[in-house]
């Protein structure tokens, strides 16, 4: 019954809640302050010694998780920001924006930004109930897309009276896709959702200091493709090439691109700089492996054959002892002494000096 519901799920004997505690009720006041109509926005929090079923619905491994639920939707991503009472009131203004850009023409929407997904809805006015679900699903699913609406005479050019259309623009300039419009009812919110959370959530995504930690948690192995920031044309072609030969994997694998500028550090960690960019590497949180060549991209079953070499333990393997043997050869140590490059994206996962950990020795 509340369009934005923002949880504290803490622990009484972890020192982190307990700093967080007063900040939290301050930041309360100042929320209620600013927000004062019912139905808007509450705060909540939870012992999670004492609810531990409600603990475990929201799969709380560290104290303390803050997550927001919006239109009775949990949010996939939980707060990560400053806590500081000002921080969290800023946050809170930044969730009850409107997420909706609306247009006066259809020339406005030519110039959308090409790096970024959208999702285009054309109505004939803006107190029609296909509108209303329209702004729900997008104010669930404003940090994947970005949302734009044209009324009456702004989209008639598109869609006939009475019947909205809502359609969906990729990220022409990093990817091969192509427009698609949704064919289900425009009134139903779950089917809405599930159909732009497809669309806006890719299989590829981008990993920034940002957010890092977040994909971190998720607690699979990274399959990076490492390029230079103006290389445009190797990420549109590793997505390609992701999306049709390893789409079984995704249950498996985060599959990313990084800037290699701004991620120079991991490229020295396996002896790389720009002048060899692009390249691909897997960070298993324990190691990092480099695919030998990036040309074998292109070469079908190459990539999949590298994971399948990460799952049976041969990348490590081989970098302690050579190439497998073939027929009857006797393999010997190569001596080197040596471990794999250690994981450099382990580092960017939750702190211990920030969060009390549970069950994530790992990280």
């Amino acid at each position: 019954s509340n369009e934005l519901v923002f949880l504290n799920f803490y622990a009484e004997w972890c020192r982190f809640s307990n700093i967080l505690a007063p900040i939290f009720n301050e930041a309360a006041d100042k929320i209620k302050e600013e927000f004062p109509d019912a139905g808007k926005v509450v705060l909540g929090k939870v012992d999670c010694n004492k609810k531990t079923t409600i603990a475990s619905r929201f799969h709380i491994n560290k104290y303390q998780t803050l997550k927001i639920v919006r239109n009775g939707q949990l949010s996939k991503r939980e707060y990560r920001g400053q806590r500081s009472a000002d921080a969290f009131l800023e946050f809170v203004k930044k969730q009850l924006e409107d997420p909706i850009k609306e247009f006066q023409s259809l020339k406005d929407i030519e110039t959308l930004d090409s790096k970024k997904r959208s999702i285009i809805g054309y109505f004939d006015r803006r107190d029609q109930p296909e509108y209303d679900t329209f702004r729900k699903v997008a104010t669930n699913l404003k940090e994947d897309c970005q949302f734009h609406v044209g009324f009456g005479d702004a989209s008639l050019a598109m869609h006939p009276p009475g019947t909205p259309i809502i359609v969906f623009r990729p990220d022409v300039a990093l990817s091969h896709d192509n427009d698609e419009t949704f064919t289900g009812s425009p009134q139903h919110f779950d089917e809405l959702k599930i159909w732009i959370q497809e669309k806006c959530v890719p299989l590829v995504r981008e990993i920034t200091f940002e957010n890092a930690e977040e994909l971190n948690e998720e607690g699979l192995p990274f399959l990076i493709l490492f390029h230079r920031p103006d290389d445009h044309n190797s990420i549109k072609d590793y997505k390609s090439i992701i999306e049709r030969q390893l789409l079984d994997e995704k249950q498996n694998v985060n599959f990313l691109t990084a800037d290699g500028k701004r991620f120079a550090h991991p490229l020295h960690h396996l002896g790389k700089y720009e002048d060899d960019l692009p390249l691909i590497a897997i960070d298993s949180f324990k190691h990092m492996y480099l695919f030998p060549h990036f040309s074998d991209m292109y070469t079908a079953g190459k990539l999949k054959q590298f994971l399948q070499d990460l799952y049976s333990g041969k990348l490590h393997r081989e970098f302690h002892y050579g190439p497998d043997p073939t027929n009857n050869e006797i393999q010997a140590e190569t001596g080197k002494g040596t471990s794999p490059p250690e994981s450099k994206f382990k580092e960017l996962g939750p702190s211990k000096h920030r969060y009390t950990l549970l069950e994530k020795d790992e990280l």
